[in-house]
């Protein structure tokens, strides 16, 4: 994958330290091409995650590796359909980090799921029924598949997080009397 100061940025919107879906190319629009961008790069990403897992949480890795291929391949044919030209994927995407550790795979995993919901904000926005539906559950089925590697939603999955408060202001003491 290029680097992220490319023509073609490979970061997801709110995923920091996720696999870098490269920026689509024109096709269908609609934010189709955002989300095939996001789908190539997480069927790049679960494939190296399901090497480096073993046991249940390789079977976990290579479920979602086939959930985002056909998705991947639905959207390609959405595109199709459209007359839109897809996009192609990249021949290789940058992780974060190499995961060694099974927390650093379902860490990543994680990541990807946020990565590519995020990507799918813009299909859930589109005038076309067909596409903000396939884009809702998209959505769902990431944060369902993040939520069973860790149980944690975040406050709207797929936007940004909000800024963190200001601490409150402590009170001054009171001079003595």
């Amino acid at each position: 994958m290029r680097a992220p100061d490319t023509a073609r940025n490979a970061r997801p919107a709110g995923a920091a330290g996720a696999v870098a879906p490269a920026t689509p190319a024109p096709g269908a629009g609609g934010g189709l091409d955002t989300a095939l961008a996001a789908e190539h790069a997480a069927v790049y990403a679960y494939g190296v995650l399901a090497a480096r897992a073993e046991g249940a949480l390789r079977s976990t890795m290579a479920a979602a590796f086939t959930a985002h291929r056909a998705r991947r391949d639905r959207l390609r044919a959405m595109i199709i359909e459209r007359g839109g030209t897809p996009a192609e994927p990249d021949a290789s995407y940058r992780l974060p980090a190499v995961p060694s550790t099974p927390d650093q795979v379902v860490e990543l995993a994680v990541s990807v799921e946020r990565g590519v919901t995020a990507a799918y904000l813009e299909a859930v926005a589109s005038g076309d029924p067909a596409v903000r539906r396939m884009a809702a559950l998209a959505m769902q089925e990431c944060v369902v598949r993040a939520y069973g590697l860790r149980p944690e939603i975040e406050t709207f999955p797929g936007m940004p997080a909000p800024a963190s408060p200001s601490p409150a202001p402590t009170p001054a003491p009171s001079p003595p009397s």
